[in-house]
């Protein structure tokens, strides 16, 4: 009964109006072999014409199986995880991510990179990516989101409930601001947000985190620099407030995500400006004690993890530390189909 229920929440997707926007044929992505790319016309919104990107590297034949994962990139990110998705696929699964529109591979010319007034405008660049799963036969999905694309993701099925989704993982959520003394400010900017949206609201100048993963510092990652850049770019108050109105909702509809979830955050937060060797072992991004205190109110069937030494991309840590986590994921997914 289950499985039926699975498959007709599956058709309903298929025929979701989101895809009547069109798509290009699947393209070879830079990722290299195994990688494909397609590019999903999401129409126009504020400042033009956008688009979303749906890239997979499906399962060997072999090893096929009817599961399939979607993961959601973060801010001032893209997807470039070749490791991450090798090691799902290797498990049988076929492996989708979404460059979001204004995100990496989605970017158009003339676009302010990362640019949003809600969070919602992500739902059907997800819906796409779901429907594209569902054409492969595929009922038991995991959608996987990390920092702000865990924020989009919790956001979405707390919209979405009814989504062809049966479990998600959480990497390092973005599910609050973890901006110290000025904090008191969000409100403030979210308001001012709401008829000033283009107005810029510059980040802080650590780069510290960058150098923990970047090939060419302290990190061992090589990436597209233009689509995950060393300084994290000015926002606008409309970004601020489309982040500020999801976690509010997150926190005003406690327990409100019914399938599992897997919340993974690292054991510790780094609180330096400079490089400190901490950094290469600790979240140099976000609060884990907020992660932790929001993450288990998501929904009744939440498995909190913590992670020692793990960065804030938990999944580009140390080889240990990766190993570890891939480890204990493919058990907990194995226990919650």
């Amino acid at each position: 009964m289950r499985n039926l229920l699975k498959i007709v929440i599956a058709a309903t997707f298929f025929l979701l109006p989101s895809l009547s926007f069109g798509a290009s044929p699947w393209l070879p992505d830079s990722l290299g072999a195994r990688f494909e790319k397609r590019y999903v016309d999401q129409g126009r919104d504020y400042h033009g014409v956008v688009r979303s990107t749906i890239i997979r590297s499906l399962a060997s034949p072999g090893q096929r199986s009817s599961r399939a994962v979607l993961y959601i990139h973060g801010f001032n990110d893209y997807f470039f995880q070749k490791e991450m998705a090798d090691s799902f696929t290797a498990h049988g699964y076929d492996f989708y991510a979404v460059d979001l529109r204004r995100y990496g591979r989605s970017i158009l010319p003339g676009q302010k990179p990362f640019e949003a007034r809600s969070l919602k405008e992500y739902f059907p660049d997800i819906d796409s990516a779901l429907v594209e799963i569902t054409r492969g036969n595929k009922p038991e999905i995991t959608l996987m989101g990390h920092s702000t694309g865990g924020l989009i993701s919790a956001y979405y099925m707390q919209q979405h409930p009814d989504a062809p989704v049966c479990n998600m993982v959480l990497n390092s959520p973005f599910l609050d601001w973890n901006l110290g003394r000025i904090e008191w400010l969000v409100p403030v900017v979210s308001a001012i947000g709401a008829v000033l949206p283009d107005l810029k609201i510059p980040q802080g100048a650590s780069t510290v985190y960058s150098e923990s993963l970047d090939s060419r510092f302290r990190g061992e990652w090589t990436f597209n620099r233009a689509w995950k850049m060393h300084h994290s770019p000015d926002v606008t108050a409309g970004w601020v407030r489309a982040i500020e109105k999801a976690q509010e909702s997150l926190r005003d509809h406690k327990m409100s995500i019914k399938i599992p979830v897997l919340l993974m955050y690292s054991a510790q937060s780094f609180m330096g400006k400079e490089w400190s060797a901490d950094a290469s072992r600790e979240d140099a991004v976000l609060d884990v004690a907020d992660i932790h205190r929001i993450g288990i109110t998501l929904g009744p069937k939440v498995t909190p993890v913590t992670v020692k030494g793990g960065l804030h991309d938990l999944f580009l840590s140390s080889p240990g530390v990766r190993k570890a986590i891939f480890q204990y994921v493919f058990r907990w997914l194995d226990r919650h189909e």
